[in-house]
């Protein structure tokens, strides 16, 4: 992103600058209480670096590589799931920077099912009925890629990675 002619970088990074940049202009991403915010900012690492990173090695392994990938991703994604407990989203009543960091990788449930041959919805009904809470957002459903074309792109990328 650029900003004022100054480049930012790193998508939760760039949602944080957002956050601070624009404080007037919209309800905060972040909540405001310094504990909240630091386990928010935790679970958006969480996010990225377990289950974006198990997403990918699903898509580009095979055989055993291939299931512990897929084994990783559902533990990550039950373990949040546990962090949703009953809560409309991840940090609780209102949508914000935690749903904001897991809201596009929504788009990539179905090839990871199709690549996968798995089933998220019966591992984890209560993230894809999150994952649908947040669809019926304008501001998240015309901002992610389509689910096919994820999966048409996922075909493609192994099709090079052989």
């Amino acid at each position: 992103m650029i900003h004022h002619g100054k480049p930012i970088s790193e998508s939760t990074i760039i949602v944080q600058y957002i956050d601070e940049a624009w404080q007037n202009n919209s309800p905060p991403f972040l909540p405001s209480d310094p504990y909240l915010r630091a386990q928010a900012r935790f679970w958006a690492d969480f996010i990225d670096k377990k289950i974006s990173d198990a997403r990918w090695r699903i898509w580009s392994t095979k055989g055993e590589d291939l299931e512990r990938a897929k084994k990783e991703f559902i533990d990550g994604m039950k373990v949040l799931e546990g962090e949703l407990g009953e809560k409309p989203y991840l940090m609780g009543e209102s949508f914000g920077y935690v749903d904001i960091v897991m809201a596009p990788l929504c788009s990539s449930f179905y090839a990871l099912e199709k690549i996968g041959n798995m089933s998220i919805e019966k591992e984890c009904p209560k993230i894809v009925a999150w994952a649908k809470r947040c669809m019926e957002r304008e501001s998240v459903s015309k901002s992610l890629a389509e689910p096919h074309k994820v999966y048409e792109y996922v075909l493609e990328l192994q099709k090079k990675l052989g």
